[in-house]
């Protein structure tokens, strides 16, 4: 009974989500996200579009399982990324204060065609770990929903990266936007509905929440909260996502959007990180990324709740990731013709490759943010002395700060590989974390300020 509730209202999200998309597809509707009369989005498309596209299934489940391991600051840790929407909305509005229409653009006119092309591997990547990391939520919850049928987790990757591509690649970005709308208002009402039903539950102490150790200890979800403060300058500079949303409105529109992108899905995340406190609360046993935990803890209807919310905001992150990576491949990379074929093959490419990183690839959820926000920090001293302090970088600076953030990068990956344990102190994963990322910043600035001279 779970699966059919699962499946059906899944399936109905899916169905509204191909009824709203545009009817027609236009090229510039495609890739800059304008409507079928030209016109860029309003404030509130704005920001719902912004939140339902970083509360994605994989940052739902990273806070809820940080909470149940580190209690309240594993939460807090997470939650801490969300600043990106204040200090993404800041980089936008110098960016375009000073005429560029894109972070490439910017970085083009300083560092030419090898600083943007430093900065699209990056995005890449970023791309690809999106798709990657939805989908893999998505063959966790099915696999839960459906445990007694073997090919449950493969066959529902499958199924929803098509139908997800069928919608996303008809209308490109102006699709995405649309349906982002719709997707978070379905997302916002079943989430409050199971808010409210774990708060207003017998067992739940607000006070033992907000206070809670969590099952390991509250130490290592600080040592996050700090990784996350010295990535949150960065780490929305790398987020194209974000990024293509900081450019098709005008600016007052978007600052204001930004802010309130930022308190919506603040709330939301710290909201979700509650039932994973809640489970190690309860002595819950930790089982299948908590999906197992919630289905002996819940009733059948939080629980159903709780699936469909994680399975929304997976689709709704899907079809933002395909539509950036549409714009990248075309825009910025010119591997295809600006046209509705080019930007569609791109999608289908990314979704391909995402696809078979599910199906094959790394289990662990928070590993794709750490490696992707740590590359990102090369940025962080290019942004803040080009951009913030109006220096000019010499190039070899440039490289140099982003050789430092992708060895970083490689480093955390292959932290269990015997010539990263030979650099690596022992100590638990997110400790070296937090040193590899001081190590990056430090080697990024010392060379950037080195290079730098009034402009």
């Amino acid at each position: 009974m779970q699966a059919m509730a699962i499946i059906g209202l899944f399936g109905l999200v899916i169905l509204g989500s191909l009824l709203v998309a545009p009817r027609r597809a236009t090229i510039e509707g495609f890739f800059s996200g304008t409507g079928t009369d030209g016109r860029a989005p309003g404030l509130w498309v704005l920001v719902l579009s912004q939140v339902t596209t970083w509360i994605f299934a994989r940052s739902l489940m990273n806070s809820a399982i940080l909470g149940y391991f580190y209690g309240i600051w594993g939460t807090l840790a997470y939650a801490a990324y969300y600043g990106s929407f204040l200090t993404g909305g800041y980089i936008v509005g110098r960016l375009r204060a000073g005429g560029a229409g894109s972070v490439q653009d910017w970085l083009g006119a300083r560092f030419g065609a090898t600083g943007k092309a430093c900065y699209n591997l990056v995005i890449g990547l970023r791309l690809l770990s999106e798709v990657f990391a939805n989908l893999l939520v998505v063959g966790l919850i099915f696999a839960a929903a459906i445990p007694e049928m073997g090919a449950a987790r493969d066959a529902s990757i499958l199924i929803v990266a098509v139908l997800g591509l069928a919608y996303s690649a008809w209308g490109g970005l102006s699709a995405a936007l649309r349906t982002d709308v719709l997707q978070m208002v379905v997302f916002l009402l079943v989430f409050a509905a199971a808010f409210v039903a774990l708060i207003v539950s017998p067992g739940f102490d607000l006070g033992a929440v907000l206070t809670a150790p969590g099952t390991s200890g509250a130490w290592n979800g600080q040592v996050l909260l700090v990784v996350a403060l010295l990535q949150v300058f960065s780490y929305p500079a790398h987020d194209p996502v974000m990024m293509d949303r900081g450019f098709i409105a005008d600016p007052e529109t978007t600052r204001r959007s930004f802010l309130h992108a930022f308190w919506i899905s603040t709330l939301c995340i710290i909201g979700f990180g509650f039932f994973g406190i809640q489970a190690g609360l309860v002595g819950a046993e930790y089982e299948g990324e908590l999906i197992g935990t919630w289905a002996a803890m819940f009733p059948a209807w939080l629980f159903v709740a709780l699936l469909v919310s994680l399975l929304i905001s997976a689709l709704s992150t899907l079809d933002s990731a395909l539509a950036s990576a549409a714009r990248l491949v075309v825009d910025e990379l010119r591997l295809g013709r600006r046209s509705l074929a080019g930007g569609r093959a791109a999608m289908v490419a990314f979704m391909v490759l995402g696809t078979g990183l599910t199906l094959w690839g790394n289990q662990t959820l928070f590993d794709a943010v750490a490696i992707s926000g740590t590359a990102s920090m090369f940025l962080t001293p290019i942004l803040i002395v080009g951009l913030v302090m109006g220096r000019q970088i010499a190039l070899w600076s440039y490289l140099t700060a982003f050789g430092a953030a992708m060895f970083g990068a490689a480093l955390y990956f292959a932290r269990g590989a015997e010539w990263a344990m030979a650099i690596l102190p022992e100590a638990h994963k997110y400790e070296q974390l937090l040193i590899i990322c001081v190590g990056v910043l430090i080697a990024g600035f010392a060379a950037v300020l080195t290079g730098a001279r009034r402009g």
